[in-house]
């Protein structure tokens, strides 16, 4: 079902790393098959954001074979020198997007620049200019690309290949910024692919969390009494 002010964009590129980042610091790093919650919504962040609004990322259609090469990385050795790692990614990716916004309840201070058509065309204009910021897959050296397109169309390489489940995966993070709370968790979650499409569970109603540490929202000033009809700087 269609909600308000959703946007739909394809997302791809040569090479993706989707992992916890909670558990990935250090060598070997291999991918999850399909891309976490967090990562689609840091890259929708990356095409179009502001304090005012918060994304959801509610699916994504696997449209490619997931595919995996291994890599050998020369990484930087905490206690000095370099090692090498074996680094697992997946190999030429296309995914189509559906993700909506909605309102910073925490943000009451912004309550002046919840106009829904600004936002809503603001981020139109930038899918098809390809995003505002860099499109990373996952991580740094997965350069990554968007444009438009309408969720479902041309063919994908899983259209009709029934039920697929993943297991236990990293979801995404609480941030203060989003709850209001003092305390940042890590959530977890059971993802199951339909035919290629993977419906995006709620934050709010992810069962399993791991507590990571104690944080304070940050307050991102802004200069939208100056100018609330246009866009924040």
């Amino acid at each position: 079902m269609e909600k308000l002010n959703q946007i739909e964009y394809k997302l791809y590129g040569k090479r993706a790393l989707f992992t916890d980042p909670v558990s990935k610091i250090g060598g070997e790093k291999y991918s999850y098959p399909i891309p976490t919650y967090q990562a689609l919504k840091g890259i929708t962040e990356s095409i179009y954001w502001k304090p005012t609004i918060i994304w959801f990322v509610d699916r994504v259609r696997i449209m490619k074979k997931i595919r995996t090469e291994a890599q050998n990385v020369r990484t930087i050795n905490y206690g000095g020198g370099n090692d090498l790692s074996i680094y697992s990614y997946l190999s030429n990716v296309e995914y189509q997007i559906q993700a909506h916004f909605e309102w910073s309840d925490y943000r009451t201070d912004l309550a002046i620049d919840r106009n829904e058509n600004k936002h809503f065309f603001s981020t139109k204009r930038m899918i098809e200019k390809g995003g505002r910021r860099d499109i990373f897959l996952g991580t740094r050296e997965c350069q990554g690309y968007v444009e438009p397109c309408h969720f479902g169309e041309e063919e994908g390489e899983y259209d009709g290949s029934g039920e697929a489940k993943f297991g236990l995966m990293f979801h995404g993070f609480d941030y203060p910024d989003e709850t209001n709370k003092t305390e940042m968790y890590a959530r977890f979650w059971t993802p199951l692919m339909s035919n290629g499409i993977i419906e995006f569970t709620r934050p709010e109603d992810c069962e399993t969390r791991r507590y990571i540490k104690d944080a304070l929202p940050r307050l991102i000033k802004t200069n939208v009494e100056d100018n609330p009809e246009g866009e924040l700087l």
